[in-house]
Order: C-alpha cells, then structure tokens, then sequence
C-alpha cells in the first residue's frame, strides 16, 4: 500500500494518466481514423500527452478544489 503523504501525487498521475489516454484516443481517432497504424499514432500522441495532462493535474487540481470549496460552502 502506498502512504497517505504520496496520496496528492497518485491522484494527479492517475488524473493525467486518465486524461491523457481519453483524450489521445480520441483526437487520434478524429484526426487520422482507425487504420492498422492506430496504435501507432495513438501511442506517440500519449506519450506527448501524459506529461502535458501530469502538469496541467498538478496545476489546475489546487485551483478547482480552492474553487470547489468556495461555491460549496
């Protein structure tokens, strides 16, 4: 089991991993289609992704939840 203090990072890496593997999919499946060179192409576009989507979590996750707590109070 992985301790609580590391608990902030595994979220941000599972939400970049998530993200990035959706929306690669996708924007490769609307740009190029589903050809035998899929998963090629998909694959390059994740691994461009995941790191972009791993900031853009360590980012933008302390915003929302600044966010969240302030219109749910």
């Amino acid at each position: 089991m992985i301790s609580k203090k590391y608990s902030e990072i595994l979220f941000i890496a599972i939400m970049g991993l998530g993200m990035s593997l959706i929306m690669t999919l996708a924007i490769t499946y609307i740009n190029t289609g589903i050809d035998g060179d899929f998963v090629n192409r998909w694959f390059k576009a994740f691994m461009v992704g995941f790191p972009i989507a791993v900031v853009a979590a360590a980012v933008i996750a302390p915003i929302a939840k600044k966010l969240t707590k302030k219109f749910t109070s």
